[in-house]
């Protein structure tokens, strides 16, 4: 079945609209897990600072993710004032990895496909690879981006630079935790956002894994159903459950490979 006759099957366009609460959720996600991490480093917790650390990324990735695809909810300069933010507090070019997961979508695992490269590897290999896909995802979209695609990315970058100079000039310690352990997310970037979710898909690209476990996609924040999202990419996060279970009662017997 082809990924058009998909679409025609699953009643999904209705899902792209969001309430107002909905959009609230989607746009404001990460601030009590960010609050939470940096108020416990401000105070030297560093151990008790990291889960909130980690769940504020994996918002924020979620966050940035639905921006890509305009589904926040918000208006076209807010979508964008959300990437900035979050490229100067996730220390990446949001831009950047806006550019090469666009591609992703339209080249999905081909050679084309920069933001997939690390699918085909092992694990340890997608690990490995980590600061090679940071720096290919940059150097890509200043390759081969618009104007405008490198005008942000230079602003991001420039502001990201500035953000972690004042931060070791001034010795502001709570800041450089942060700022380590958000370098240290984005070097696990191809494993965890690609090869966990695209690895074996090679012969049907288009059929990514999925997560299908209730506790483990409330602990990850949906992040994982990711089947779905290729499918139907103008989803919302937040209506991706109910996505989830209109494909399953439509389709059946499509493939569900499983994330973890």
């Amino acid at each position: 079945m082809t990924h058009q006759e998909l679409l025609r099957k699953v009643e999904w366009k209705d899902l792209k609209n969001l309430s107002v609460k909905e959009m609230l959720i989607e746009n404001n996600l990460t601030i009590p897990w960010f609050l939470l991490s940096i108020t416990l480093a401000y105070y030297k917790y560093y151990i008790a600072a990291l889960p909130f650390s980690a769940f504020f990324f994996l918002t924020g990735l979620r966050q940035v993710h639905n921006g890509f695809h305009n589904s926040l909810g918000t208006n076209k300069f807010l979508t964008w004032l959300s990437l900035y933010i979050n490229s100067i507090l996730m220390m990446v070019s949001i831009h950047a990895v806006k550019f090469n997961h666009i591609r992703h979508h339209k080249y999905c695992l081909s050679e084309e496909d920069y933001e997939g490269k690390s699918a085909g590897m092992t694990w340890y290999g997608a690990i490995l690879y980590g600061p090679v896909h940071m720096f290919l995802i940059h150097k890509i979209t200043l390759q081969l981006g618009n104007k405008t695609y490198k005008r942000n990315v230079f602003l991001e970058l420039t502001s990201i630079a500035a953000f972690a100079f004042l931060a070791i000039y001034f010795q502001i310690q709570f800041l450089i935790y942060h700022i380590i352990v958000m370098i240290i997310g984005e070097l696990l970037m191809a494993f965890f956002a690609v090869w966990t979710v695209h690895h074996d898909t090679h012969e049907h690209p288009e059929l990514a894994r999925t997560q299908r476990t209730g506790w483990k996609n409330k602990l990850t924040f949906s992040m994982f159903y990711h089947l779905e999202h290729h499918l139907f990419p103008a989803v919302p996060t937040i209506k991706l459950p109910e996505l989830a279970k209109r494909i399953d009662q439509v389709l059946p017997d499509i493939e569900k490979k499983k994330t973890f």
